[in-house]
């Protein structure tokens, strides 16, 4: 009997055939495991020659030796030459302070005064030379003010800044101030 057989296909050439049966090229193959030991042992031997080898010793810096000299002097001293001498420098003289233990003859900055002719009452220490500045606290009559500075003008007055024993500064009015000595 008759057997059918598949004709061959026109679109597939002579030469698809034959790679279609040639066999895994074993030469390539081969070349490239010889190629990957040769280099594998390579870097084994570069490696171990790297760990095996001595390690570098530093040596120790060597010293600088600086020699320091003077410069060369223009002319050699002689025996008639002048040597300058310094000149002394100027001192600060202090400003004397002034004796507070003695009452000056008008209200004086630096110096004190005595809350006076307020007929008891005492006068009001205010935050700024004017009566319309906020009070502070009264300073009763007799008690002694150091004056800081002043006189100023305001609301007819002349008015002095003055500081109370406990610390208190404000401005008190000149007319029930009159000079004192230190207490």
């Amino acid at each position: 009997m008759a057997q059918y057989k598949v004709p061959p296909d026109p679109r597939v050439s002579k030469e698809k055939k034959r790679s279609e049966k040639e066999p895994v090229p074993w030469l390539w193959l081969g070349l490239g495991v010889i190629v990957t030991l040769i280099g594998l042992g390579l870097a084994i031997s570069i490696a171990r020659a790297f760990l095996l080898r001595d390690p570098l010793v530093a040596l120790p810096p060597e010293p600088t030796v600086i020699i320091l000299t003077a410069p060369p002097s223009p002319t050699s001293p002689s025996a008639d030459s002048v040597i300058s001498v310094p000149t002394a420098m100027p001192t600060f003289t202090p400003v004397p302070t002034p004796d507070v233990s003695v009452a000056p003859d008008v209200i004086t900055p630096g110096y004190y005064a005595q809350v006076v002719n307020t007929d008891n009452v005492g006068v009001t220490i205010r935050g700024g030379p004017n009566a319309s500045n906020a009070r502070l606290t009264i300073a009763p009559e007799g008690t002694i003010l150091l004056v800081l500075d002043g006189p100023q003008e305001g609301s007819d007055f002349l008015w002095w800044q003055v500081r109370l024993d406990d610390g208190t500064e404000g401005w008190a009015a000149g007319d029930f101030l009159a000079p004192a000595a230190a207490p």
